[in-house]
């Protein structure tokens, strides 16, 4: 665990590092870069590198010894719906989630169709925030499987915001995050008028604009 800079969280969880590329989001993934720095200071829990999914137990007691209520991003540095996340153990996490009912977790994830595969066999707690990342016109899609599944309460990740997107439905959403690509190489730019675009669907107090990319 560790604080984030990461304007919408307080604190990030890492059960599990390492991802793949997705989606044309993942170009310039913030994720795949603090990894390899990661990497090169030594430190074993990222050894492995970005590219290989590692199940990371001892995480496991870490929510345990936390006394304070806290904003918990979850898998900040992977996706725990990742095709190699092992179904047993991301029920472990879900049941860490479910006995530390004091912290409320952000759980982000690309991947929409697994979500809603395996949503059935996780137990929903009201402090599980479940969000899927849309910064494109092809992840638009994602909000269905979103709504479809079984988190009491859902947001969106349109970041990074790289295109304009359509107007978006957001029948059964609590909250949207915007914000654009982090990093100083290639970055692709984001339109005021995009954010703009996506705010006058969404309710104030469920906005937010983020100065911060961060999720996978």
């Amino acid at each position: 665990m560790s604080k984030s800079t990461i304007e919408w969280t307080s604190k990030t969880w890492n059960p599990t590092t390492g991802c793949t590329i997705f989606s044309k989001e993942c170009d310039n993934c913030y994720a795949k870069t603090m990894s390899k720095r990661l990497q090169a200071m030594g430190q074993e829990k990222y050894s492995a590198g970005f590219d290989v999914f590692v199940e990371h137990l001892s995480e496991l007691n870490e929510p345990y010894k936390w006394k304070e209520p806290s904003m918990v991003f979850v898998n900040s540095m992977s996706d725990l719906f990742h095709k190699e996340c092992n179904i047993d153990f991301l029920k472990q996490i879900f049941e860490v989630m479910n006995k530390t009912p004091l912290h409320t977790y952000q759980v982000l994830t690309k991947r929409d169709v697994e979500l809603l595969k395996l949503s059935p066999e996780l137990n929903w707690t009201d402090n599980i925030w479940m969000g899927v990342s849309v910064g494109s016109v092809a992840s638009v899609r994602k909000i269905e499987r979103l709504r479809q599944c079984g988190a009491k309460h859902k947001f969106l990740s349109v970041e990074p915001l790289i295109e304009e997107l359509p107007d978006l439905d957001l029948t059964g959403i609590d909250w949207v995050i915007v914000g654009g690509e982090s990093g100083s190489v290639n970055i692709r730019p984001m339109e005021k008028e995009w954010v703009l675009k996506i705010k006058k669907n969404v309710k104030i107090k469920m906005f937010l604009f983020s100065s911060n990319s961060g999720g996978v």
